[in-house]
């Protein structure tokens, strides 16, 4: 059975129903000033679809930063054609989805918001089949569904913006065709980097589990993908390739509880999913065409010489 009609068949039968998911600037007195100060956490949290992806494109370039995509096109358009297809079945396929694989051997993923994926080469070639990738993917894509970046950043510049108020009093307006720039994209930038560092609420993480889960599913692929992954996780050393995702993380045996808790057998009746594509062994493990034998070189034949007499 085809991806898509797997797709249609699971909407159709509603069996993986998902949850539905001001501007301030430059003011006269310091009355106004401390209302703007007040609205900031909302604004952000209000944030326009325009201006929160090009925060998400901001965010990815931090990461590019220091580590640059991996120069293999096939693998960047395969990882592409794959997020896309996932995302389309979310609650926000209408963003302009991107996903890269960065040149890093360690295992780990992130999400930015306004539909940014990156995810490291150490996690795309550890993907034992498509249906691990499609589930490290997918749990990133609800990150993004669930805006939980926006939400993290919110908290986080609550805080900054009472501190320094000058910092950001008289800055660029959020939800105007100048999007976020000057003096505010710096402390967005900077709490952004604190993310990377610190990861998501765990409540975030398991959400995130659940409805990757759901989308993968909902997708056509074996919803045990995610599964697989936190498994291979949770058998590696946290001071190894693993040490950056278990720092910013729930231990991996605590979401697959988490996951058994939700899951539990409910999905096991589905038929038709995906769990591995031929396209995608063929992609990690080319087959190379042996080179043509060179033919050997004629042997040099000395002439006779002529016997005298």
């Amino acid at each position: 059975m085809r991806l898509w009609q797997t797709a249609a068949m699971i909407a159709t039968a509603g069996l993986l129903s998902a949850p539905a998911s001001a501007q301030f600037g430059g003011l006269g007195s310091m009355v106004r000033k401390a209302q703007t100060v007040q609205r900031i956490g909302t604004n952000l949290r209000d944030i326009g679809e325009a201006e929160e992806i090009q925060l998400g494109g901001d965010l990815s370039a931090i990461i590019l930063g220091a580590a640059p995509l991996v120069q293999d096109p096939a693998k960047q358009h395969y990882v592409n054609r794959l997020g896309r297809w996932l995302a389309s079945h979310s609650e926000r396929a209408n963003l302009p989805w991107k996903f890269g694989i960065i040149e890093s051997n360690d295992l780990n993923a992130w999400s930015m918001s306004g539909g940014y994926v990156l995810i490291t080469r150490g996690m795309f070639d550890n993907a034992r089949n498509e249906s691990e990738l499609a589930g490290v993917l997918a749990h990133e894509i609800a990150h993004v569904v669930r805006k939980h970046q926006l939400n993290a950043l919110q908290k986080k510049m609550g805080n900054s913006a009472l501190r320094d108020i000058s910092g950001l009093y008289g800055g660029p307006r959020l939800g105007t065709g100048g999007g976020i720039m000057g003096r505010l994209t710096g402390k967005l930038l900077e709490s952004g980097r604190e993310l990377f560092a610190l990861g998501l609420d765990k409540a975030d993480e398991y959400e995130a589990d659940q409805m990757g889960v759901v989308i993968a599913a909902r997708s056509g692929y074996s919803p045990y993908g995610l599964v697989g992954v936190l498994q291979t996780l949770a058998a590696e050393p946290v001071d190894g390739r693993y040490g950056l995702m278990s720092r910013t993380h729930p231990q991996a045996n605590d979401r697959l509880a988490r996951l058994d808790g939700t899951m539990g057998t409910r999905l096991d009746g589905l038929t038709g999913l995906v769990d591995d594509l031929p396209s995608f062994d063929q992609l990690r493990h080319p087959v190379v065409a042996p080179s043509p034998a060179t033919p050997a070189a004629p042997a040099k034949v000395r002439p006779r010489s002529r016997r005298r007499g």
